[in-house]
């Protein structure tokens, strides 16, 4: 019975592992806000999946390339520099395109019922040069509107040095002879392709996300925007709206983390989720106030749009830390990677901090470990005689089961004493998975020899090799099924679970090979303290 349950445990500890796609957070019903005709008509993308093209503006700073397009003043390509490609490591990691493979845009404009002709995504702006390159601390890029009815309309960029944050600011200046109140709508516009990498066996959400201080962190898959269903918060006075992958997100900020919200109370800014003609639409929509003829205003929003590093999209907005895809097991995966980080900080090295933080674990959990193995041990040491009660008993299976029940109530065994210490542990081992999976810190990061990169599988597959090898040993140390079958398919579960670790980010595997060694050195010195009792107990 043991070994049944064992068999179980594993299937169900490997199913929840690798099997677990969708990541359900505290979601709350909102009711949707009233919307003008116009707002709601600014709201949806474009129509097909290619956009119109203008002349191209490029800027480059030391952390990003990107290019504005004229129509629009859209940011239609961004390339992070200090990324590597997934293909190809030696060329930048392309977040925004907007080619004839993939789509990916950061668009804004401005609408008003009283002035139907202000800048939108598809109007056509000038600027002053075709290219820019940042030689300080800041860098400003200006587009200039058509004239609007005596409105006058500047989209500006401003680039930063050693930032992947981008102000997004309008100066507007109303000539005109009545008043103008504008809202505008910041959204991110991509297709459903997998990112460029996306693993096979380590997927990880892809899709929009918006926060708020009310409802926290809320996902709307790609799948429930084409059936027109997710549950997200319609109206905010603060928070961002986002689109998420692996490593890497893009969000318009209604609130910095050092500035004010934009949002002048809960009815001037929404989120709005959409799909439509195949693209996904992300955007915030806010309402400013009414400016007077003769009267100018200035309103910014920032786009960040880079890496999910810790460090840097924790000081860009509140609650940002959560686009790290840590799923369900985020109260787990978080506190896993903060200590992470320390460690990382004290020896310079991810690798050496993941196997920092593997001996850290496995030291807070030695005594429910410690407590599992002993039940194994003893359940080993019983096997033989399990195995003589079969053959007395023969084909009588409820005369085999009360006596071996008799004899784990005799001998103070609990069958399940091997099982439960690691059912409890189940969930933080999860949460560390998400945790490296999710660490676009280890990403490009080196360890030693040929590991130059630990968010890619072992190229030599030296990792996933020792991987099986500590699995396959460890069926020796564990309690024998007394039935053939289950004995043969506890030998075959540890090669075909190893074939995964093959496809797995070495920083992974790495933590799992450290793991099962210090288990498989845990397990060999208990299982040595039972037989050395045993033997003093029938000496004595």
């Amino acid at each position: 019975m043991d070994s049944k349950r064992l068999i179980i445990f594993v299937l169900l500890s490997v199913g929840i592992l690798f099997g677990w796609n969708e990541y359900f957070m505290p979601k709350h019903a909102q009711q949707q806000a009233a919307k003008t005709e116009a707002a709601a008509s600014a709201a949806q993308p474009v129509d097909g999946n290619k956009l119109t093209h203008g002349q191209r503006i490029r800027v480059k700073t030391d952390v990003v390339e990107a290019e504005i397009d004229t129509v629009g003043g859209d940011l239609r390509s961004l390339k992070l520099l200090k990324h590597g490609a997934a293909e190809d490591h030696n060329q930048p990691f392309q977040l925004f395109e907007d080619d004839a493979k993939r789509t990916y845009v950061a668009q804004t404009g401005l609408v008003a019922a009283s002035n139907p002709a202000l800048p939108t995504h598809k109007t056509v702006f000038t600027a002053e040069k075709s290219s820019y390159e940042l030689n300080g601390d800041k860098l400003e890029v200006k587009l200039t509107a058509p004239d609007a009815n005596g409105v006058k309309v500047s989209k500006v960029y401003t680039f930063g040095k050693g930032s992947y944050e981008i102000g997004v600011r309008y100066d507007i200046v109303n000539g005109g002879t009545a008043p103008v109140a504008p809202m505008a709508y910041y959204r991110l516009l991509r297709d459903s392709q997998a990112p460029e990498g996306e693993g096979r066996f380590a997927h990880t959400y892809t899709g929009p996300a918006v926060y708020t201080s009310e409802h926290k962190f809320q996902k709307v898959s790609f799948d429930d925007l084409a059936k027109g269903k997710g549950d997200y918060a319609k109206t905010t006075t603060d928070g961002w709206v986002a689109m998420v992958q692996h490593y890497f997100l893009s969000a318009w900020v209604l609130k910095p983390l050092d500035g004010k919200s934009v949002c002048k109370d809960e009815r001037a800014c929404r989120f709005e989720l959409s799909q439509t003609g195949g693209l996904n639409s992300a955007a915030a929509l806010v309402d400013y106030a009414a400016i007077a003829p003769g009267k100018s205003l200035s309103v910014s929003v920032p786009l960040y749009a880079g890496p999910e590093e810790y460090n840097l999209i924790s000081k860009v907005a509140d609650g940002m830390e959560y686009a790290k895809d840590f799923g369900m097991f985020y109260i787990f995966a978080s506190p896993l990677f903060w200590l992470l980080v320390k460690l990382h900080a004290l020896v310079s090295n991810w690798g050496w901090a993941i196997i920092l933080l593997t001996l850290t674990v496995k030291a807070v959990f030695y005594p429910l470990t410690a407590a599992s193995y002993r039940s194994m041990a003893k359940m080993k040491a019983l096997a033989p005689r399990l195995e003589r009660m079969k053959e007395q008993y023969g084909d009588d299976r409820m005369k085999f089961q009360q006596a071996v029940m008799e004899m784990y109530k005799t001998e103070k065994v609990n069958p399940l004493g091997g099982c439960l210490p690691m059912l409890i542990q189940i969930p933080v081992f999860i949460g560390l998975y998400w945790a490296l999976l999710a660490s676009v810190e280890l990403r490009g990061a080196p360890w030693v020899l040929w590991y130059t990169d630990l968010a890619r599988p072992d190229p030599y597959y030296i990792l996933p090799a020792i991987m099986a090898a500590t699995m396959f040993l460890q069926t020796f140390l564990n309690p024998p099924p007394a039935d053939p079958m289950q004995a043969k398919m506890m030998k075959i579960m540890p090669l075909a679970f190893s074939a995964l670790f093959f496809f797995f980010p070495a920083g992974l595997v790495l933590y799992y090979v450290v793991n099962n060694v210090l288990s498989i050195a845990q397990q060999w010195f208990i299982n040595k303290q039972i037989a050395n009792s045993n033997k003093a107990a029938l000496q004595s």
